[in-house]
């Protein structure tokens, strides 16, 4: 239902709109030369004063809008609408203190689809114009909040002359407040706060790391140290190494207290890959001080691998039989699981014989002995459990033939 407050047009409000009206006695017909009606027209597309203060709309006249103004900034001082209906409010008061011929609406749309809203707007803009109680010429200055609710100006347009469209921002310190919501919302956030924080933390410590390391008459060493922080984080971000290692340390967590020995293994493999590393190189320092001429990249990489193979291997047993014990346990070990051992085993008698044959340590005949020893131990190991496999699971498919039957 519309809600319209009383006004009058006395006489002298006519005389200063240059409407000149003379007697009937005097033999002149009337003559009215008269400016039309500014309709201040506030849109509310999604009825927001609607949902949330139950006035019913459209609302006409001054004192209605008012106090649907006053409810919705109580209901939700936020809402953008409320200085819709406050700048309608003001400009009434402007044009009305001029004595100029005014009126005040609030209409609004619902919060469907545009095309509904629109219409609504439209009907409502309807039953404005048919209540306004006037014989002038009506046109319309609509205020909004944006350009969503400027969509339905040609809704309006085609009902209404417009004079003009008002879209109401409050004055604030934009930058200023875009800025520190930012930085907010940086500070707020644990990916964005890593992602920022972190390497501009490194940055800033380089100046003071920098007087550290020249008081100590380590310079160089301190900015290298803290160049080399920053490049390793800023890789592991690039490669979302984070994010692995996050994973890596969960799953390392869930095995420790799930009683799993793959994290034993795995630790044992560890230590036997460094004494391994450790082990390569004595053996290529050995082989430099033994060898007059440079040492070229093929001795270099025999003599690691040389020194190396055997404690790598040991590792690589290490968590075969570890996984195996743990597959074992859960009971889903299947034969050819097992085959990992004597791989591990056949590619390191390949790799020592191959590394002992360039760094003359053996001859071509033991080359020949361990490359065929090597693939032996791998196929026999492959056609053996294969062959157990599929023994041990025809009786199992045969037990399950005839439950699936019955």
């Amino acid at each position: 239902m519309a809600v319209r407050s009383d006004r009058s047009v006395d006489h002298a409000k006519s005389i200063d709109r240059g409407i000149d009206l003379r007697s009937p006695e005097d033999g002149n017909t009337v003559e009215c030369n008269h400016e039309p009606m500014l309709l201040v027209l506030c849109v509310d597309l999604d009825d927001d004063l609607g949902r949330k203060t139950g006035f019913s709309t459209p609302v006409i006249g001054r004192e209605p809008v008012e106090e649907a103004a006053v409810a919705l900034a109580t209901a939700d001082p936020e809402d953008s609408d409320v200085n819709v209906i406050f700048q309608g409010l003001h400009v009434y008061d402007d044009l009305s203190a001029r004595d100029e011929s005014v009126e005040v609406a609030v209409v609004t749309g619902n919060e469907e689809d545009d095309v509904s809203a629109n219409r609504e707007v439209g009907d409502e803009v309807d039953t404005v114009l048919a209540s306004l109680s006037t014989s002038e010429d009506v046109t319309a200055l609509v205020i909004t909040d944006g350009a969503q609710d400027e969509s339905v100006i040609p809704i309006i347009r085609s009902r209404v002359p417009i004079d003009g469209v008002r879209r109401v921002v409050v004055r604030q310190a934009q930058n200023l407040e875009s800025m520190y919501y930012t930085i907010k919302q940086v500070l707020d956030d644990p990916e964005t706060r890593g992602t920022v924080l972190i390497p501009l933390g490194i940055l800033l410590l380089i100046y003071p790391l920098a007087l550290i390391g020249s008081a100590l008459e380590m310079p160089g060493f301190v900015l290298g140290t803290t160049s080399a922080l920053l490049g390793l984080y800023l890789i592991s971000r690039g490669l979302g190494l984070g994010n692995r290692l996050d994973t890596a340390v969960e799953r390392g967590r869930r095995l420790l207290y799930a009683g799993r020995t793959t994290l034993l293994a795995y630790v044992v493999a560890a230590a036997l890959v460094v004494l391994g590393g450790v082990h390569g190189l004595n053996e290529l320092e050995a082989v430099r001080e033994t060898t007059t001429a440079d040492v070229g990249a093929l001795a270099v990489a025999a003599a690691i691998v040389y020194g190396s193979v055997q404690w790598v291997a040991a590792a690589g047993v290490t968590t075969s039989l570890g996984q195996i014990t743990d597959e074992y346990i859960a009971d889903t070990l299947e034969w050819r699981y097992l085959n990992a051992p004597f791989y591990v085993l056949s590619m390191a008698i390949v790799l020592h014989a191959v590394s002992a044959f360039f760094l003359d340590r053996v001859d071509v005949t033991y080359l020949a002995t361990a490359l065929t020893a090597g693939t032996l131990l791998g196929i026999v190991s492959t056609l053996t459990f294969a062959v157990v496999e599929s023994r041990f699971s025809e009786p199992e498919n045969r037990e399950a033939r005839p439950s699936e039957s019955a």
